[in-house]
């Protein structure tokens, strides 16, 4: 029997790389056994198979495209050391080695692993792996069918890394790496640059549009930089938008707002230390950091990732245009709501950055199956952009530059506007919008901006916008207009924090255009609260997803499009022009979320509310399961208190015998906030009664076991049958949870008797025991 070579398995892996174009790709580096890159140097300078010296892989592939990506291959000769059980023994087995070298290279790279055994070109044994850079364990590569399934032989390496950019640990490390970057250029043009607000999203897309150019990508590092490189970015730029298909007229509206870099002196001045202009700089990092993060995601609006993260650090110019960037994860989310298809045209008349329209593409591309001519229709006919701010409207062009595709439908000036009416209207079955918030003028407020948009689109089709959460609870005469035209299907209400720091609570409405609302009588709106979409506030990112956001925007679209009404999460109501287009107004409190342990702090803070130590008895951990519920006025008597103004009372510092309690509507000291005097004539309040504030701090519940006074906008609960202590303080807890539900100045003064609660105490509810710790005080 002839002996196994592994050098046979090193070639027909040469040969196949040799036949997938690694070997003529400009990009491309191959290296055998050791690397020239210092990087992979220090990562393999201890990981030899062995456990002693510099490990050796038989393959190391590096693509200047992908920087941060790397391939490692290791081979066997037998087919039969392919793979150990426990992968451990490194020099002995082709994928035991491979993820070996691969978890020092993952220090400093995403790595593709790949085992290759055997001596048979048509039946090798083939392993594939993916170990993330900074991570703690690697992956078994798959690719991208409905089914993934492992990769069992060797790809091009833009099809490994696309394979790769599937697991959300490499988008997450990315985009964390992407924003760390902006936050360094940012500071950077500060501190050398000196752009101002509008110039710096500017350069970094001006910049992105010249390394399209190959000349200029090629070259601008032998440009004499004090002289020659401002001027051949600029001619680039130029180039580029020259070789787009846009009408002249738009070629010149691109290419006006980027002049500034000709002429700029900060950006060509020579850095003595360093030995190299601002200018030089900014062009040479972006290239190596930005650059790669678009050819690999492409779905993403890193323009406008840039713009947010400027605006965050300086404020910047953004809050005083009303302009709010949608989070990527929302923009993709209006994409799956609008239920896309490769035949369906998007329309944007607020188009910012672009953040829809490339999510929308993004979504239409993967249903088209790969075809290349549906593909080319999507990027030349389905996308409508109208932007107003000449500087944003460059940013968006840019930003559809990058991805070869939907500039000529994009157009510079007020959505108003009569040429650009006629050149949209009709055009689109779906419209998505994030209007200017709180613009002044008239005619410009953000249910102008809807109406709009919903007149252009053609007839049944689907119009959703993100707005103030006060365009849905508060009347203005535009409501009326727009639901004579109009029907509206859903509104769903988004994490307060979304647009973090900056401070505007918003929902999205959705509509059905050209479709009266009230054409069908039994017609219900579908109201959604959507609070919680798993992203937290971090100091350096902003908000970032903790790994829940799939899971959770599968919760929300099945909601959505099987109407399914979930106490604490939706309901469906019939609702006009007068009514709280909101969650919060309809939907039931779900009680089974509420425990033991939020129960026992309500009696906590009642007892510290005494100012009296003692022991409390910790109640089991149980939820208040789903039982019949009954309104509030079932069970009290609703009514306002005294409705006393405190500067026409007498104010004491101590409590006397002729003074009581006076409860206002603060949610600290068991909601009183000073003694008074009795006044003659006017009893008091009897103790052992709930006060209720429904204006200020709304909900705020409390048990009054003394004699009181309330000032305005408190209500009062009177049980109809006879409670313990206890008890009442169950329903306190109840009536507090519904709080949620009215934010945005909503006041539950009209509401409170309706709120729902339990009709009976929870089984596991230990009232006697309760009733003791109280005697106990």
């Amino acid at each position: 029997m002839a002996t196994k070579n592994e050098r046979i398995t090193e070639n027909i892996v040469r040969d196949l790389l040799y036949d997938l174009g690694y070997k003529d790709d400009e990009n491309i580096t191959i290296e055998e056994q050791k690397s020239e890159n210092p990087t992979i140097q220090k990562c393999l300078q201890s990981a030899s198979k062995s456990g002693k010296g510099r490990g050796r892989p038989e393959f190391i592939i590096r693509n200047k495209k992908y920087p941060d990506f790397l391939i490692v291959v290791e081979c066997k000769a037998d087919k039969g050391e392919h793979e150990s059980k426990e992968r451990n023994q490194y020099k002995d087995y082709a994928v035991d080695g491979v993820l070996n070298y691969a978890a020092y290279l993952s220090k400093s790279f995403n790595v593709i692993a790949l085992a290759v055994s055997g001596q048979d070109k048509t039946n090798i044994a083939f392993s594939t792996f993916l170990w993330v850079k900074n991570d703690t364990i690697y992956s078994e590569l798959k690719n991208a069918e409905q089914i993934p399934k492992p990769i069992k032989q060797l790809l091009t390496f833009d099809k490994f890394v696309n394979f790769a950019l599937y697991d959300h640990k490499i988008e997450k490390a990315r985009f964390a790496d992407l924003i760390t970057f902006s936050r360094d250029v940012h500071n950077y043009m500060r501190d050398y640059a000196k752009l101002s607000e509008t110039e710096k999203p500017l350069l970094v897309s001006g910049i992105l549009i010249a390394l399209l150019n190959n000349a200029f990508s090629l070259n601008y590092k032998h440009y004499d930089q004090e002289a020659e490189l401002a001027k051949e970015l600029v001619n680039a730029i130029k180039n580029e938008i020259e070789k787009a298909k846009i009408p002249n007229a738009k070629k010149l509206n691109m290419q006006q707002p980027y002049s500034f870099i000709g002429v700029h002196p900060e950006l060509k001045r020579m850095n003595k230390e360093a030995q190299e202009t601002p200018l030089f700089r900014l062009i040479d990092d972006i290239n190596q950091h930005v650059k790669p993060f678009i050819n690999a995601h492409n779905n993403f609006d890193v323009i406008g990732q840039f713009y947010g993260e400027f605006l965050r650090y300086t404020g910047g110019d953004g809050k005083g245009l009303g302009i709010v960037l949608t989070p990527k994860h929302i923009t993709e989310l209006f994409a799956k709501l609008a239920n896309l298809t490769p035949k369906t045209t998007v329309l944007d008349t607020c188009a910012g950055t672009g953040g829809f329209l490339i999510s929308a593409m993004s979504v239409m591309i993967n249903k088209a199956e790969g075809k290349e001519d549906v593909i080319k229709n999507i990027k030349q006919n389905c996308l409508i952009g109208v932007e107003q701010q000449p500087n944003m409207f460059a940013l968006a062009a840019s930003n559809m530059i990058l991805r070869g595709d939907g500039k000529a439908n994009l157009y510079q000036g007020s959505c108003f506007d009569d040429g650009i009416v006629a050149a949209v209207k009709g055009k689109a079955e779906v419209g998505m919008m994030n209007p200017p918030y709180s613009q002044k003028g008239g005619g410009l407020h953000e249910l102008n901006f809807i109406e709009y948009l919903l007149d252009c689109l053609k007839p049944n089709g689907i119009g959703l916008a993100i707005v103030p959460m006060s365009c849905a609870i508060a009347s203005h005469p535009l409501r009326e207009k727009i639901l004579e035209k109009h029907r509206l299907d859903a509104v769903v209400s988004l994490p307060d924090d979304l647009f973090y720091p900056i401070g505007v609570v918003p929902c999205i409405m959705i509509f059905s255009a050209h479709i009266p609302h009230e054409q069908n009588a039994y017609h219900k709106t579908w109201f959604g609260y959507w609070k919680n979409d798993g992203f937290i506030k971090t100091k350096t990112q902003g908000r970032i997803d903790n790994g829940n956001w799939k899971e959770i925007e599968a919760k929300w679209l099945d909601a959505y499009f099987n109407k399914r009404e979930i106490a604490g999460f939706s309901v469906l109501k019939k609702v006009g022009i007068e009514d709280e287009w909101c969650a919060e107004a309809y939907m039931e409190t779900d009680y089974s979320e509420l425990s033991s342990t939020q129960l026992e702090m309500e009696i906590k803070n009642f007892i510290a509310y005494k100012m009296i130590n003692s022991k409390s008895k910790h109640l089991t951990e149980n939820h208040i399961q789903k039982a019949n519920l009954v309104s509030v006025e079932d069970l009290f008597e609703v009514d306002y208190g005294t409705s006393f103004a405190l500067n026409a009372l007498e104010e004491v510092e101590t409590k006397e015998e002729d003074c009581v309690n006076f409860v206002s509507r603060t949610s600290k000291n068991n909601g009183i906030s000073a003694f008074v005097r009795v006044i003659e004539n006017i009893k008091p309040l009897a103790a052992g009664l709930l006060t209720v504030a429904v204006s200020g701090s709304v909900l705020e519940t409390f048990m009054q076991d003394e004699p009181f006074y309330t000032g305005f906008h408190v209500m009062v609960l009177v049980p109809k049958r006879e409670m313990t202590l206890s008890e009442k303080l169950f329903y306190a807890f109840c009536i507090r949870a519904n709080k949620y539900r009215y934010n945005y100045n909503r006041q539950a003064n009209r509401t409170l008797r309706e709120i729902k609660i339990p009709a009976t105490l929870p089984s596991w509810f230990d009232s006697e025991s309760i009733e003791q710790q109280f005697a106990n005080l």
